[in-house]
Parts: C-alpha cells; structure tokens; sequence
C-alpha cells in the first residue's frame, strides 16, 4: 500500500472537480465519497443535491474564518492511497478506515480531542483513494504536519499487516520516482508497456554502464536515438542534461524532457561524473589511454574477464569497508545492464529484468568510495565493446560462466543491504538474484550438456578415480555431488584440467574452499565454471578433442587448452570463495 503525499495546492474547487471527474482518460468510476472529518459531509457523487461547491466550502470553512492575511497561500493538502496490484479489493468501509488511520498518522485529523482539519475521502477505482484536506484546524491553527510522507508510510506498513495486504519494504527515499498516472495512462494511450520516464531511465542506465567521459556517455545516449539537452554555463561548463524519446510528445507536439535526477538520484551529472573522476583516481593519463583504446578480443573474452571481476568482488561486498561495498554494488548494476545489452535472445528477457530489478538495490545512504570499482566498470565497458554475444559457442558458454559468478555477487549484495536495514534494495536484489537463476539455466543447458555427454564417455577407471579423488577434497558434499546430474559435466572438465597439466586434486582442492558451496543448487555446476575459469579450459568443450580415457599417470592424447601455471592454487585473498 503506498500512500502519495502531493505538494499542497491553493484551490480546493479544482482538486474536487478533478476527483469526481471522468478522469483525463476516462479511468474514474462511480466516484463517490468513503469517509470525511464529521462523516456527514455532502457527497455530489451520491447525493442528488449535493454539489462540488458545497462540499468545497464545507472543507475550506475554517480557512475563510481567518483574516485575508492570515490565509495561507497553498491550504489544500492531498495524497493518494494506493493498493497493490495484487491485493484484493477492499471496501469502503475498509477504505474509509484506512483514510482515518492516515488522517490521524499523518497530523491531519489527530483524534483523541485534539483540534483537526477538514477532510474528505473520496473512491473513483477499485485499488486507491485520495484524501483532500484543508490546512487550517478547527481552532485556526497549522496542523502539525511535519514529515507527514514518512509518518503516512509508517501507518501503511501497519494497515497492510492488519488487513493481510502485500507488506511493502520501507523504503530510505533513495529510490527513483515513480511514473505518475498520467504518466501511464499516456503509456496506455501509446500502446507502450512502459512510461517514458522507465524507458528513458533504462537507456541512460545502459549508456552510463563503463562510460569514462561525458563525451562518450552523451554519444551513447545519442546513438540510443534519445533527444539530448545539455544545461550549460555562461562560463561554458556544461553543468546538467535532459533527455527525451523522440515520440513522446505533449499537448503542443514539443517532446516531453526529464532531468537525469529525476529518472533516478544517481542519474544526475554531477553523480555520473563521480564514477569516471573515480575511474581516473590512480591510474596515469597513458593507462587511461590505453585502456581506453583497448577492445576485447570478442564477446566470449569480455564475458570471462567479467567473470573474473565478479568472482573478485564478492569477497570485497562480503568484508570490505561500507563504501567501498557500496561502490562495488553499484558497479555490479552496470555490469547488468552491460550483459542485458549485449545478450543473446535466450537470455536477454531474464537479463533485462534482473538489471531492472538490481536498479534499485544499487543506490543507498551509503555513499560509494568510487575508484575501487574499476575493475567491475571496465567489465561493463568490455562487455558494450566487445558487442551483442551469440547464444552458442564460446559466447554461450562464457555467459553462462558470467552469470554463474553475477548470481552470487548479487547474493551478496542482497546480504548486505540486509544486514544494513536496507529492506527495499535487499528485495530488489533477490529478485535480480532469482532472474539471474532463471537466465542461467538458460544459458547453461548447451554446454553443460556437452560436458556432460562427454563426461559419461569417460572410462570407468577414470569415473572411479575421480569419484574416489571428490571424495577425498570434499568428503561431507562428495555424495550430494555425485547425485547431480552435472557429476558427468564435472568428471569431464577435471579431465580437461589434467590433460593440459593440472594437478586435479590440487585445483579441487582450490576451487573448493574458496568458498562454502553447500547452499548451490547445483555444486557440480559451480564447480565446472570456477575450474574452467581458473585453468584457462574453454568454456564451450564442444569442439574440443576428447580427453584421454586412461587412468592416472598415462600421458594425455590431446591438450584441449593453453596451460595456465600447473597445479597454482591462488590465496583466499586473490579470489572470493562463493555461495550459492
């Protein structure tokens, strides 16, 4: 239930006529009063000889009582209050109670003998009410209606535990705005599944996602197709923008424009710049250079190095200081909406409403330490360069590794957002985390099934050495393990391991305790992507030659990789362990 408190108007007679009005699309129904501040208050919605005037000057009686000069200029006070769309239909007895509570929440109408203002309560839909009130007590006073928003929000979360409605997660006013309903219903009115405001907020997330200059954001912004006006200086500085869709257009045919701190708090320009001044802390002008000239080799390299990236900063969410976390989960939501950009057509659904719901767990009270999250902003700037992957092949495979490692990176952050009281980003988290689950399986299917046909052609001396070798690195998840369908998938990827060099129960050993892996859904899965990305093993084993069948100690017949440093076992310090 989300109560609306609008900014305060100075005609009572105008708000009225909107409310018993048709609507401006014709959305208004049967409107009709619930509930008022003596509960005898004329109602022109059922009433035959009750007018909107007369109910208007019943509301502002006690402002006209006043002095003409000590009449405040706004007293109209107005706020919505709006069901979710999953709740059951109330009704108006029900509606009349909730606009009491938040009346009396609010300072409104305080009850309890003290002296309030004039109310009325009025229901034109199914799922929301508006309450108008005028801002003078009956004894010709202000009401005391400080952070009446906050203490309106408060009363909700009680009302919807009380009336077993959808529990809202309180929010800390980081959020973005939402759409007005005007705003959807002009959306409606278009045939789009969207209001402006959310598309325009998407296309300037994804245009900020590794950008490292003005120049290059407001270009990626133009080849978006996104109508751009810059807010300049005399002195020249460019100081603020605005955006706009091409086809969205007002009353007069001019396209409707909106700052980027009104799309969301960090899409100001000031807030954008603070990640490329961060990206630029440290870092000479010829490595900044460089990097920017630097293109990944292809989608698949720009999947992996994300990978990598993601695996690195798990550990940094889990343990490091607030800011620098903080920095790193806002980083994360770029690389979102880098891999949605850049994505296949089997994954890019999924894709696209993960980033959309991590937006708004990556914004918090907790300013980002920017510059510690270069690493993740040159993966988001890897993935845009290195352009859209196919879902097959190398690019398939490696997006399925990127994924797998996203998955608890977002994990993490739905951690820690818990752990700070943060109840809304760590909603919003987990169910990017629960997208990113759904996009995985996705995108995993092809090749772990190749693994897996060619782990089940493994020999069975080779199995039983195996088995034999989880058992002993994993003693208490060895049997859970080989219960998976992807034991084979993981047979198969530790054969590869040891034909190019690797010592297997060594790098077992390694990716096995970097971190706890008893809450996986699949631990053989997790386990293939965390060797394959750390012994340099493709991620797409389908055009590789089949690895030698023999037992311990035979020589391999072909080297399906490049070998990284044989047997290595990187610090618990290098590389986060992982949870799923």
């Amino acid at each position: 239930m989300i109560p609306s408190i609008n900014s305060s108007g100075s005609r009572t007679i105008g708000l009225l006529a909107y409310l018993y009005g048709p609507g401006k699309h014709e959305e208004h129904t049967d409107p009709h009063l619930v509930a008022s501040f003596d509960g005898m208050s004329p109602d022109p919605g059922r009433h035959p000889n009750a007018t909107l005037t007369d109910l208007q000057q019943l509301l502002d009686q006690p402002v006209m009582a006043l002095a003409k000069h000590a009449r405040p200029a706004k007293h109209v006070w107005h706020t919505s209050v709006r069901a979710d769309p999953g709740d059951r239909v109330l009704s108006d007895e029900e509606w009349a109670g909730i606009a009491r509570r938040i009346v009396a929440a609010t300072g409104i109408d305080p009850g309890d003998g003290q002296p309030g203002c004039r109310w009325a309560a009025v229901r034109h839909a199914d799922d929301h009410i508006h309450i108008v009130a005028t801002l003078v007590t009956e004894d010709g006073h202000r009401p005391d209606d400080y952070r009446s928003g906050a203490r309106a929000q408060a009363e909700a979360r009680l009302i919807e535990k009380e009336l077993g409605l959808h529990q809202v997660a309180p929010g800390d006013g980081t959020a973005a705005k939402r759409p007005t309903s005007a705003e959807r219903h002009k959306a409606e009115r278009q045939g789009r599944e969207r209001t402006a405001r959310e598309e325009l907020r998407e296309s300037v997330r994804r245009a900020v996602a590794g950008a490292r200059s003005d120049e290059e954001f407001f270009d990626r912004l133009a080849s978006a197709g996104l109508l751009i006006r810059k807010r300049v200086a005399p002195s020249g500085d460019l100081l603020g923008y605005k955006v706009a869709l091409p086809d969205d257009l007002n009353k007069d045919g001019e396209p409707v424009f909106y700052p980027g701190a009104r799309l969301a708090p960090d899409l100001s320009l000031p807030r954008i710049r603070e990640r490329w001044s961060g990206d630029a802390q440290g870092v000479s002008a010829a490595q900044r250079d460089d990097a920017i000239r630097t293109r990944p080799g292809s989608p698949a390299a720009a999947r992996r190095g994300t990978a990598s990236a993601v695996w690195q900063a798990v550990l940094v969410v889990e343990h490091g200081e607030d800011g620098v976390a903080a920095a790193h989960i806002a980083a994360a939501g770029e690389v979102l909406d880098a891999l949605a950009k850049t994505s296949a057509a089997h994954t890019r659904r999924e894709l696209h409403d993960a980033a959309t719901a991590f937006e708004r767990a990556s914004r918090s009270h907790v300013r980002a330490a920017r510059g510690h999250d270069r690493a993740l902003r040159q993966a988001a700037r890897d993935l845009v360069q290195g352009g859209p992957a196919l879902g097959r092949g190398e690019d398939g495979a490696t997006t399925a590794m990127a994924i797998d490692m996203l998955f608890f990176l977002i994990t993490a952050a739905a951690h820690w957002h818990a752990r700070k009281g943060h109840a809304q980003q760590a909603e919003a988290a987990s169910r990017a985390a629960e997208q990113l689950r759904t996009a995985y399986q996705a995108a995993s299917a092809q090749p772990i099934a190749v693994l897996y046909q060619r782990g089940r052609r493994l020999s069975r001396p080779v199995l039983q050495q195996q088995r034999a070798l989880l058992r002993e690195a994993l003693p208490e998840l060895a049997d859970q393990i080989l219960a998976e369908p992807g034991w084979y998938a993981l047979a198969a990827t530790i054969a590869e391991a040891e034909a190019v060099g690797h010592d297997p129960a060594a790098l077992l050993s390694d990716v096995a305790a970097r971190r706890e892996l008893g809450t996986a859904d699949s631990v053989s899965d997790v386990l293939v992507w965390r060797i394959r990305g750390t012994a340099d093993l493709p991620a797409d084993a389908s055009r590789l030659p089949e690895t030698s069948t023999a037992g311990k100690g035979s020589a391999p017949r072909a080297t399906a990789a490049r070998p990284s440093a044989p047997g290595r076992r990187r610090s618990r310090e290098e590389t986060p362990r992982q949870t799923r």
